[in-house]
């Protein structure tokens, strides 16, 4: 199994393996295209997203030293002793259960209180209440959306100066948005609960994704380099500019991959482990959100932020002029030349 991974990589990085990220590019711009829409619909379409408690303002409970974990006897406490809906409990801790329902007045609260307190059989000083403003949700939102607006600019800024061309920049920033819009897209899809701690992790993919970018855009500047200016060794000369930007990828692929693969499996453990054997519910939003975010980031880095750049810079005259040069050279050569220049590259 080692040496087909070895041999799988080494092909991958000579090029006698290569997979169409580049030639395909208008298809797979076209279905991430697809992906946003369709991720921006949802929400629309199902009528927002399941926020939870700390945006939308309500009562919560909170009952420690409990033996019985299940949450069926929060909700009939809740159900049997008020006539709110929107309940929620979820087991937060080892012998801690939190419930979380619409504002409730005084007598409602008392009501709930003692309904909880033979339900789990609690003692009247494990099970607090407290109420929970929206303004404060509504606070960490308006940070956030900051937040986001300029670690963007931030991002873009940083990167165009680093890779010298603005154009890798907004590639990666486009593959980054895409991969937040269409995680946030699968949230309202199944209706997972959106808390503070998933915008926590949502904001946490942001940077997971551009890293990935740069790691592939690192390789490609290096590929790429002295090419349009007829300084690059012959080797690589015999490229085009989108073949060797696809190459770049390829050489990448498996460091992708594996680092997809390394970032999933801590937080796979939190969400499957922590979350649902030990109860851990509050890891749970901030664990889905990554969980989804790196298979997202990994997969958009890929077939969004390669394929943009080299679509962009294929509308340069000089791009154009150095693909064509090599295409005629292919031809006085004898060679096959395929009506797709980047499925046409050399084979060592």
């Amino acid at each position: 199994m080692s040496n087909r991974l070895a041999r799988f990589g080494n092909d991958l990085h000579s090029g006698r393996t290569s997979y169409p990220f580049v030639g395909k590019r208008k298809l797979w711009l076209s279905l991430a295209l697809g992906l946003v829409l369709v991720s921006m619909l949802i929400p629309v379409l199902k009528g927002g997203f399941n926020l939870g408690i700390d945006f939308t303002g309500g009562s919560e409970f909170t009952v420690s030293g409990v033996e019985n974990t299940d949450v069926q006897p929060g909700e009939r406490a809740v159900a049997d002793s008020s006539d709110t809906g929107g309940v929620s409990v979820t087991n937060i801790a080892p012998g801690t259960m939190r419930v979380q329902t619409e504002q409730l007045d005084d007598d409602q609260t008392l009501a709930v209180k003692d309904a909880l307190q033979d339900a789990y059989g609690a003692t009247d000083d494990q099970v607090t209440s407290n109420f929970v403003g929206p303004t404060w949700g509504q606070g960490v939102t308006q940070q956030a959306l900051w937040g986001l607006l300029v670690f963007v600019l931030l991002a873009t800024v940083l990167m165009a100066l680093y890779f010298r061309t603005w154009k890798m920049s907004v590639s990666a920033v486009a593959a980054m948005l895409a991969t937040i819009v269409i995680t946030a897209g699968v949230y309202s899809l199944v209706g997972f609960e959106v808390t503070p701690s998933a915008v926590i992790g949502f904001l946490t993919v942001l940077s997971y994704s551009l890293y990935d970018s740069v790691v592939v855009f690192d390789k490609v500047r290096e590929n790429t380099k002295g090419l349009l200016g007829g300084a690059a060794p012959e080797e690589r000369a015999k490229r085009t500019f989108s073949e060797q930007v696809n190459l770049a990828v390829n050489q990448t692929l498996v460091r992708s991959i594996n680092t997809s693969v390394v970032g999933i499996l801590p937080v796979g453990a939190i969400l499957f482990i922590g979350a649902y054997l030990l109860g851990a519910g509050t890891l749970k939003d901030l664990s889905l959100s990554l969980f989804v975010g790196i298979i997202v980031g990994t997969v958009a880095t890929l077939f969004v932020a390669a394929p943009m750049y080299s679509w962009l810079r294929g509308l340069e005259p000089a791009v154009r002029d150095q693909e064509r040069q090599v295409l005629d050279a292919r031809r006085t050569d004898g060679a096959p030349v395929s009506s797709d220049p980047v499925q046409a590259g050399p084979r060592e």
